[in-house]
């Protein structure tokens, strides 16, 4: 499986109409500022235009998840069928600003690398707050480890769905990017269930960028063992591999 960075020369510009039909219509009147470079100004962070999707071209239909930052629905784009990801906005300038741009940042490393085990990304919307994927027919690792129980997994599968794990966040790493958020809720098995994909860039990170990383960060029962431990308000990812080293020498 290769991975590599993938470009959307899809983009649309000027002005965005809400449509009405038999499914519920993403998109609203809306001007953007385009720059030179062709990124969309959006408060302080940008998004490149070619990224941009017609959200008259995305119709909603039923839901399919729900999280702390957002909506997920299954949805058509164009004859397409998708998976629609409709972010929350904010209830005060400070949040929207940081929704904003979280929202920014998904959507430049999602589109930066495409990889077999990694979800498809199609494209985004700015007004509303949209990011459009590949909608898998099948269902989370969590909720397929439920449905199967008493039963156990099979081990070639878990074999398999490891090495898929291992081989999404070797595209990331690769690509400098730090998932932040790994755990069964945000891994989509294929149709035929024998194959997984890493979904959910909301709370990623480039290595590259120096801010610290909270220690709150991520799901506490996912979380890496120190993260939630460590009584710091803040942790940084570089320091993590050093810490653990010392911690085993003290122990020896």
């Amino acid at each position: 499986m290769s991975c590599g960075e993938e470009n959307k020369d899809s983009g649309q510009s000027g002005e965005f109409k809400r449509t009405k039909g038999t499914d519920k219509s993403v998109g609203s009147v809306e001007k953007r500022s385009v720059t030179e470079n062709g990124s969309v100004s959006f408060s302080q962070c940008s998004i490149n235009e070619k990224l941009l999707i017609d959200p008259k071209l995305l119709s909603v239909r039923s839901k399919i998840g729900e999280g702390a930052h957002g909506k997920v629905y299954e949805g058509k784009y164009g004859d397409k069928v998708v998976a629609i990801k409709i972010l929350n906005c904010g209830s005060n300038p400070e949040e929207k600003v940081a929704l904003e741009g979280r929202f920014a940042r998904e959507i430049s490393m999602m589109s930066r690398v495409k990889h077999d085990n990694l979800v498809k990304f199609i494209g985004a919307c700015k007004d509303p707050m949209v990011i459009v994927t590949e909608l898998l027919p099948g269902m989370s690792l969590r909720k397929y480890l439920i449905d199967i129980r008493p039963k156990q997994l099979d081990l070639i599968v878990a074999i398999g769905f490891a090495l898929d794990i291992a081989r999404a966040m070797e595209c990331l790493h690769a690509n400098g990017i730090i998932h932040r958020d790994l755990k069964p809720d945000n891994l989509l098995l294929t149709e035929n269930q024998k194959s997984v994909k890493l979904a959910d860039f909301g709370l990623a990170r480039e290595e590259s960028v120096t801010e610290m990383m909270t220690a709150e960060t991520g799901t506490y029962r996912w979380m890496a063992p120190e993260a939630p431990t460590c009584g710091l308000a803040v942790i940084q990812h570089s320091n993590i591999k050093a810490g653990r080293e010392e911690a085993l020498q003290q122990q020896s």
